[in-house]
């Protein structure tokens, strides 16, 4: 048995584009970002792995994993012998490594135990898919290390899969194909066995990407994840489709009348997606031509209909909690007429997206540090490489 030390790597994403459509197979626009999840690991004679890390902010392990804990490290141990759903490790890091270790057996690939010490310098809690990237990073290494024949595709589903089914979190595709693909990707999700990844080249001259972390958290939110799910789709269902993608738009809008008894909220969460589905596409294509300008405005034009329509920049459930609506407003006064910003991944808390000016970046920090607190900005570039096996050099 080969038990040499291999290292393995996943980054984080951001989403430009594509705000709640992935879930309705729709477009986004998506890119891979330069922190990183890694693994160090090597295969082990037990069918058990084994998961180690330190214990910092920037830590794989979610809040609730069941860990132990010995001189400042996280631990924990799946039996592969077991691959059955368990209730006690929802909401769990240890639920994701044996959610992607029930996919890959599942589809009959090859998978067996190991030891990993795993690091990170993607933000927990920051809204660049920490979880998204763990997941992929496991999926490379059971792909390196027992010659599973898998492509990232499939690794991206298997990512999915888990946090879907096991973590239990109703996620769509995008950030499991963003880390998997890496670059900057237009993804439609139409077909969702076969995602069409088109790349795009763009390197926002002049421009740097931020995501600001307002330091809302997440943990008690899934039902309202859940709900722009639901009511999308209950939307679908009134023309008897299963996701929005498949409803005609116009018969959408001439029906209005009669799908308000669905409540307004649904109606309009559905308004949110055909604008936001068609923008993402048109977002690529203005950055494909170089329309800096454009691209700006429909930026900000996405972040408005995620503020009006879809509604998911603050908790009904915690009304006084309004951390991004705060962080949109600030960067509206700062940027207004010289970049642009919005909403970024699942909202309700979390972060914002800003393009600030390389002229604006100090001023634009100073502010958004100011009011929530030192690192909330991460400035970042795209990383061309997706998740991978790094193959060291003799």
């Amino acid at each position: 048995m080969n038990t040499s030390i291999r290292l393995f790597s996943a980054p984080g994403r951001v989403e430009i584009g594509g705000n709640h459509t992935d879930h309705q197979r729709g477009r986004v626009l998506a890119a891979a970002i330069n922190l990183e999840m890694t693994a160090i690991a090597r295969r082990n004679n037990r069918n058990t792995i084994c998961i180690s890390g330190e214990e910092s902010p920037e830590g794989p392990f979610s809040s609730k994993t069941s860990e132990t804990r010995t001189n400042h490290t996280k631990k924990f141990e799946i039996d592969l012998r077991s691959l059955d759903v368990l209730e006690q490790e929802r909401g769990t890091s240890a639920a994701l490594v044996r959610g992607v270790a029930a996919w890959f057996s599942g589809n009959g690939h090859p998978i067996g135990g190991f030891d990993a010490q795993v690091s990170s310098d993607i933000p927990i809690g920051a809204g660049l898919s920490s979880s998204a990237a763990f997941e992929v990073m496991i999926g490379n290494v059971f792909k390196g290390l027992y010659g599973a024949d898998v492509s990232q595709l499939d690794i991206a589903i298997a990512g999915q899969f888990s946090e879907n089914v096991y973590f239990g979190k109703p996620c769509g595709l995008m950030d499991q194909m963003a880390s998997a693909f890496g670059g900057l990707n237009m993804i439609d999700f139409q077909d969702p066995r076969k995602p069409v990844v088109t790349p795009v080249n763009a390197d926002f001259p002049g421009f740097s990407i931020c995501v600001v972390n307002t330091g809302g958290s997440h943990a008690d939110l899934t039902q309202d994840f859940f709900a722009c799910t639901n009511e999308m789709k209950a939307v679908a269902e009134c023309f008897g489709k299963e996701y929005l993608r498949e409803v005609p738009e116009d018969e959408f809008f001439a029906s209005i009348g009669k799908l308000r008894r669905l409540g307004d909220r649904t109606v309009l969460r559905a308004i949110h997606f055909f604008g936001e589905n068609e923008r993402a596409s048109r977002q690529a294509q203005a950055l494909v031509r170089g329309d800096m300008k454009l691209f700006l405005q429909l930026v900000i034009e996405s972040g408005r209909s995620s503020l009006a329509y879809l509604q998911n920049v603050f908790s009904p459930a915690y009304p006084r909690e309004q951390g991004l609506t705060l962080a949109l407003a600030l960067s509206e006064k700062i940027l207004a007429g010289k970049g642009a910003w919005r909403v970024h991944g699942g909202g309700f808390a979390g972060s914002i997206l800003a393009f600030v000016p390389e002229v604006l970046i100090a001023e634009y920090g100073d502010t958004m540090s100011g009011i929530f607190g030192e690192g909330c900005c991460h400035f970042l570039n795209i990383r061309k490489e997706g998740g991978m096996e790094i193959n060291r050099k003799e």
